[in-house]
């Protein structure tokens, strides 16, 4: 008996070959033996060019963190920075709708509710903002 699951699994090339991918998974089950094989095929991909996506400027995730923290009215001295989950913070859903609102204020902006439910730390946050100050401008 034999199944095929349709996935792909990338793999890591060498420098100066070409990428590859295991195509045609399929899972088969020998019953005489009561062992399972995985049979896979090797197609090559043609190399692809990544665009590699800056980090937000210093200065804004710095004015992100004096946002969160004075929204989450943080204690003195409480460490936030790029990595800072606002959970960890101790942020609910509503602390990050004022972050969110206090961030528009703040750099002029206007965030959608897709991207502002996918901000989960100040770096997400600094990162979205800078986008969207370039669009703007």
């Amino acid at each position: 008996m034999a199944a095929s699951t349709n996935s792909l699994i990338s793999m890591q090339s060498r420098p100066g070959m070409a990428a590859s991918r295991i195509c045609s998974l399929k899972p088969v089950s020998v019953s005489n033996q009561g062992r399972s094989f995985l049979s896979f095929g090797f197609r090559s991909m043609p190399a692809r060019s990544l665009r590699v996506s800056c980090a937000a400027k210093p200065e804004t995730v710095e004015k992100v963190c004096e946002i969160v923290k004075k929204q989450l009215a943080l204690a003195e001295g409480t460490p936030v920075n790029g990595e800072s989950k606002f959970t960890t913070l101790g942020a609910d859903s509503l602390d990050t709708v004022e972050i969110v609102m206090g961030l528009e204020e703040a750099f002029g902006i206007s965030v959608e509710e897709e991207s502002a439910q996918s901000i989960a730390t100040v770096q997400d946050a600094a990162d979205l903002i800078e986008k969207l100050v370039e669009k703007k401008d």
